[in-house]
């Protein structure tokens, strides 16, 4: 690992690898978008073989119920028990974020308030290239279904042989999944944007995906809704002499398991960083003086994964400002946010946790304002009105108002 010391250069140093591929991604995933609204589903077949090496007809891009039958023999028994338990906690998390819609009536007869409805279209895309991301199918499957989303499509990209991986399509169908489709890639994001014969435009894209993914789900913004620009997966150790260097290490050297994932230690032990460097060969150290400027480093990174292992790190958390998931503690590794503890894997990443949040109920919700008022209230607020409407030159605005009146 690469020692620096924390500057506003070091940022740049640490996603700098990352920036050298944005303007060929953005290339190319603009051709292939281009390609997809245009060409539908033959572009669909052009680009799975070319990229998955799977030739597929139109009619197979739709995994098949005889396909999902067949997932569940190839499956370990013994992964439906553990599948519970994740299942069990994500719900219970997500059961807690849920709003009502509301209605308040106030004097003179005004009537105010917000009905909370849920989307009726959701695309959810599951990585399957390198590793086949089976946690991202209920990490992002269940907060829709919490919201109450009725239609939700699964996208993951298939095999050399036109097969998708056997639990991603086990638990798409426990979770009553409408329909997986084979396709992957900005492809994936672009059929889900724009709709082709085969495959259902919906109205929001979510879950997570390499770069050519994060910019596709980036370009159809407006076209649909996404949840956030996810990608590369990144972690952050706040950590001092209290710390056990074992944990550490096989914190840092987990994250080196994601493609591009990035690892930074922040800390004040010079002994720390000596016996890290030594085992783990990517990432970085940043040493600071004290813990308090190790907060202000983390806030100014704002990383997707923050773990604070000092000796009271209930205090640090106060300070914590900007952060996807916060894990506290010795015994609370990232990887349990990435599989059971209940709060979905999908996070903010690459600082922009400073203004997007982890996935939840409330990405898959939409709002509709209720307004009312009864001709007595509306005669107590005219004169404010005009006033204001007359400033912006809104003359039809006003008689809009008097025409109640006339």
């Amino acid at each position: 690992m690469k020692v620096v010391k924390f500057s506003g250069k070091t940022l740049e140093r640490v996603y700098s690898r990352l920036a050298k591929r944005k303007v060929r991604v953005k290339r190319t995933v603009e051709r292939i978008l281009q390609d997809v609204s245009t060409k539908g589903d033959d572009a669909l077949i052009h680009y799975t073989k070319k990229f998955d090496n799977a030739a597929l007809t139109p009619k197979e891009l739709q995994v098949s119920e005889s396909e999902t039958s067949a997932a569940y023999q190839n499956i370990d028994a013994a992964f439906i028990s553990s599948l519970k338990l994740a299942i069990n906690n994500v719900t219970r998390f997500y059961k807690n974020q849920v709003k009502k819609s509301w209605k308040i009536k106030e004097e003179d007869g005004v009537t105010l308030g917000e009905i909370l409805r849920p989307l009726e279209k959701v695309g959810v895309y599951v990585p399957s290239g390198t590793a086949p991301l089976v946690s991202s199918v209920y990490m992002s499957v269940l907060p829709a279904k919490i919201a109450g989303v009725d239609e939700i499509y699964l996208s993951t990209p298939p095999n050399a042989k036109g097969e998708v991986n056997p639990y991603i399509l086990a638990v798409a169908n426990l979770l009553k999944v409408k329909a997986v489709y084979k396709l992957g890639g900005a492809q994936a994001i672009g059929a889900m944007a724009f709709g082709t014969k085969s495959v259902p435009k919906v109205d929001k894209i979510v879950g997570p995906g390499n770069d050519y993914v994060t910019e596709a789900k980036r370009q159809v913004f407006g076209y649909c809704d996404i949840d956030m620009l996810a990608g590369p997966s990144e972690v952050v150790i706040i950590a001092n002499n209290f710390v056990n260097p074992a944990h550490v290490i096989a914190d840092l050297q987990a994250q080196a398991e994601h493609k591009l994932g990035i690892a930074i230690l922040i800390t004040t032990s010079k002994k720390l960083c000596r016996i890290v460097r030594k085992e783990v060969s990517s990432g970085f150290v940043i040493m600071v003086k004290n813990l308090d400027e190790a907060v202000s480093v983390s806030n100014r990174i704002a990383p997707e994964h923050l773990e604070i292992m000092v000796k009271q790190p209930e205090k640090m958390l106060k300070k914590i400002r900007n952060a996807g998931a916060v894990f506290i503690g010795a015994y609370s590794p990232v990887v349990l946010g990435d599989y059971i503890s209940g709060p979905s894997h999908v996070l903010p990443t690459s600082g922009t946790a400073r203004f997007f949040s982890g996935l939840g109920v409330s990405d898959f919700m939409k709002s509709t304002h209720i307004i009312s008022y009864s001709k007595k209230a509306l005669e107590k607020v005219a004169p404010a009105v005009e006033k204001i409407a007359s400033l912006e030159g809104m003359k039809k605005h006003i008689q809009s108002l008097r025409s109640r009146f006339e």
